[in-house]
């Protein structure tokens, strides 16, 4: 059996499928209880407005659970084989503790750990987030579990943010309009995450993933009225205004770093990654690609 935190999220939900179409035996972690899901109530979760739109597959288990709690997660890691460990945003600010979340893991008999990181840990490596996870890093490194890491750029999913005013305005408001970085596709980390927890070969590895080239949020937003058939306005926001928004869904040190990569990437940053090719076989999906499968939620 296998268990995937951050399960009703843009990677956990491909990443089930893809586990359960391998045959797998899969148990879900999330603080909400997905759509249409049977839930064992771990402990006590924070409200949120946010809703899952997708059921998760027949015969997954979902334990509903907060890792900022790791005792919580005994009753999902009975018997597993395998861990997906995918940190919500509040694990990343300052005075969280998620390596306990890994000594829980061992603990339980967990044989296998796949660690979702950040392509920062390598290329800024100073920064109060990316120290933190690097710690983490480390402490699965020295942990008893088999381990793979991986280490992903800027997410296309983080257009979704666009949404609400794409629907209702017909505009993307973004910093940065003309400065851009290989963002990969969720669905990419999903399948490079399955094989990670799946095939021995990928023990001990550490993979960047990147998108198969450079976009731009203007080019984005390009991408995102093609898909519509209809056009998509882009307004440029400040430095200031973008943090400010972004604080709202994750903390304020975790909004600035982001800013502070999406504003001035380093060579490192740009570099397309060959590591999604290597282990699946196959280029990463384009931004395109990813906008015209997600077109339904612009609309």
């Amino acid at each position: 059996m296998i268990v995937v935190t951050g399960a009703t999220g843009n990677i956990g939900r491909p990443l089930v499928r893809a586990l359960v179409g391998a045959g797998q035996q899969v148990t879900t972690v999330s603080r909400h209880a997905p759509t249409g899901a049977g839930t064992e109530a771990a402990i006590a979760t924070s409200t949120s407005t946010s809703t899952v739109k997708a059921p998760l597959p027949d015969g997954v288990r979902h334990v509903v659970a907060d890792l900022a709690e790791p005792a919580g997660l005994k009753p999902a890691l009975a018997g597993a084989k395998a861990l997906f460990l995918l940190l919500s945003g509040d694990l990343h600010a300052t005075g969280a503790n998620p390596a306990d979340i890994i000594g829980v893991a061992e603990a339980a008999g967990v044989r296998r750990v796949v660690l979702l990181s950040t392509q920062g840990v390598s290329t800024r490596p100073f920064g109060a987030t990316r120290v933190a996870m690097r710690a983490l890093e480390d402490v699965l490194r020295g942990s008893g579990p088999e381990w793979a890491i991986l280490r992903p750029g800027g997410f296309a999913s983080n257009s979704l943010w666009w949404a609400e005013s794409i629907r209702a305005q017909g505009v993307v408001a973004a910093p940065f309009g003309d400065i851009g970085v290989p963002i990969v596709d969720p669905a990419d980390i999903a399948e490079v995450a399955a094989a990670c927890l799946l095939d021995d070969q990928h023990t001990g590895g550490v993979y960047e993933l990147t998108g198969p080239q450079v976009i731009t949020p203007r080019g984005q937003a390009e991408a995102i009225a093609a898909a519509l058939g209809s056009p998509v306005r882009f307004h440029d926001l400040t430095r200031e205004e973008a943090k400010a928004a972004m604080s709202q869904s994750m903390p304020a040190e975790l909004a600035e770093d982001t800013l502070t990569i999406l504003g001035s990437p380093s060579p490192a940053e740009l570099r397309i990654s060959p590591d999604v090719e290597r282990v699946l076989g196959r280029a990463p999906r384009p931004f395109a690609d990813w906008a015209a499968r997600h077109v339904d939620a612009f609309r």
